[in-house]
């Protein structure tokens, strides 16, 4: 069975529409290529599932904190602009730590 988790880094290309439009929240989209990193060669086992799963977990732990966060500081900003870039932020960070967070526990092994 494939991997269909490698199939999300399409979504990479989303990211030119941050070149095309000018909008900077754009470019949070091309993290979506570092999925390609993972092999297709791979065995769909438990320890992949519970490696994506443990990655997940951080990448939403992140997720509601950033978030929450981000919430509480517009509410003094109150502009679209900054909305923007920090939803921006908080998502370029929830999808790089379930990339690295993955990469590490798959080179990892089950230890």
């Amino acid at each position: 069975m494939k991997r269909r988790l490698r199939y999300f880094g399409f979504l990479g290309f989303l990211g030119l529409l941050g070149l095309i439009t000018g909008n900077p929240g754009f470019y949070g989209l091309f993290n979506f290529f570092g999925l390609w990193a993972l092999s297709s060669k791979q065995k769909n086992d438990e320890l992949l599932k519970s490696n994506i799963a443990r990655a997940g977990l951080k990448a939403f732990v992140i997720s509601i904190v950033g978030l929450s966060l981000t919430i509480a500081i517009l509410s003094f900003f109150k502009t679209l602009e900054a909305a923007a870039i920090s939803i921006a932020v908080v998502f370029t960070a929830q999808l790089l730590t379930f990339i690295f967070s993955f990469n590490y526990y798959e080179k990892r092994g089950n230890v």
